[in-house]
């Protein structure tokens, strides 16, 4: 059996972070298991620009912020099997793997870190009636089709949610000479970045239609529209039904997190985020195994990621070192959790521990709806940890605040985040 100090389960943005930053923090038997055929994960496929700003101080394409840890990734020495698919995480931390070159093997870790991502949630999990006609794609099965494989799925089309990559495929389909209708989404929000409304969306002259959603699906073997309704409180209004007539219904409809393989090894999930539930070290419920990325929440930026991940490495190579020097010291009993209120629907992470958080942390999350004007508060009991006046506040953008570690450490109980309007 092969054994390393960490096994990392991913080559995406998540994985590459994490083994680079294990790496720099002492940690030399690291390797990476990615099941594509090339490190980079979804990003090889967004040929878009945007990425890297926070992280490089430039804005690069998807492919080239991918290099960019790639080459990290080889100039250090860390070992990683592309075309490695991981079947199953012991809770002793040993990894079964399938590859067309070993077959299935186990291998020993002492850390393991889950940088899986994330997949798209398909039409069967949306509830459109109507017949299986082709021509119905996830938005990012359509930007594999016309970015990587040179296919383009259909010319006259339309989009259900207002996601990011489906924002993102209305440009990318119109520059391939497609027609986009519009793009309807259910919530009275958009889910997707301003930005991205404004370039890929506004700059187009495409309408982004909210309140809406498909209520009707038509034709047999091809696509041949849609019927779309305005909705009231997520339910379709009768008599407000319009058909579109397309051959291509892009769906962007949400992410979920790919967390089978932390479940079959025991990991506790949060139900309001379908990731994994960590503490300040970004460690699960069970002692070396960690999760970053999309696999833990659905993040807007990359950028974000590769810091989340960043942390996680550092955590594993932590743990490990500590271990070999028989430092590991039993959980303290003076555990606490962030609790989600009143407008905040998660936190990340959802623990720490009062008197050992040795750095700041940063409190990532998301609201439940549009607030303007209104304060982040961070409390425990009746003591205020901190408060932060924002402009606005939208479900589509994850919130980033940094709480102090010297007043966590001095904490008693558990800390509430809530949002308070002013």
């Amino acid at each position: 059996m092969r054994e390393y100090d960490l096994v990392i389960i991913g080559g995406g943005p998540a994985g590459m972070a994490a083994a680079v930053s294990a790496k720099k923090a002492g940690l030399d038997n690291i390797i990476i298991f990615e099941r594509d055929g090339v490190l980079g994960g979804i990003l090889n496929q967004c040929i878009h620009n945007g990425f890297g700003l926070h992280t490089f101080k430039e804005e690069l394409t998807g492919p080239e912020y991918a290099e960019r840890y790639s080459d990290m990734v080889k100039e250090l020495g860390i070992a990683y099997e592309t075309g490695t698919m991981v079947l199953d995480i012991a809770p002793d931390k040993t990894v079964t793997i399938l590859s067309s070159s070993r077959g299935v093997e186990s291998i020993s870790a002492k850390a393991v870190i889950l940088a899986m991502g994330c997949r798209e949630r398909p039409r069967g999990a949306l509830g459109i009636p109507g017949y299986r006609p082709q021509g119905i794609y996830t938005a990012g099965t359509a930007q594999r089709l016309i970015n990587i494989e040179g296919v383009l799925p259909g010319r006259e089309v339309v989009i259900l949610g207002s996601g990011d990559i489906g924002l993102i495929m209305a440009r990318r389909m119109t520059l391939e000479g497609a027609h986009v209708a519009a793009v309807f989404e259910l919530m009275p929000y958009s889910n997707g970045l301003n930005r991205n409304i404004e370039q890929c969306l506004n700059d187009y002259n495409i309408p982004l239609l909210l309140s809406h959603t498909i209520v009707d699906i038509k034709g047999r073997d091809r696509l041949e529209g849609v019927v779309v309704a305005e909705v009231d409180n997520g339910k379709p209004i009768q008599g407000t039904e319009v058909l579109y007539p397309c051959d291509t219904l892009l769906l962007s409809c949400g992410l979920i997190p790919e967390n089978e393989l932390s479940r079959s090894c025991g990991v506790d999930i949060n139900p309001l985020t379908n990731g994994p539930l960590v503490n300040d070290k970004l460690e699960t419920g069970i002692e070396g195994i960690f999760a970053c990325g999309n696999v833990l929440h659905v993040h807007d930026l990359v950028d974000f990621v590769s810091a989340e991940a960043s942390k996680a490495g550092e955590s594993a190579a932590e743990y490990v070192l500590g271990l070999a020097d028989g430092n590991k010291e039993e959980t303290p009993s003076s555990e606490y959790r962030f609790i989600p209120q009143n407008g905040v629907r998660y936190t990340v992470p959802n623990s720490f521990t009062a008197g050992e958080v040795g750095e700041d942390i940063h409190l990532r999350f998301r609201v439940t709806g549009i607030y303007k004007g209104a304060s982040i508060v961070v409390k425990s009991g009746d003591k205020e940890l901190m408060r932060k006046k924002t402009l606005v506040l939208i479900p589509s953008e994850m919130q980033d605040v940094t709480v102090k570690k010297d007043i966590l450490n001095e904490v008693t109980g558990d800390v509430t985040v809530e949002i308070e309007s002013n």
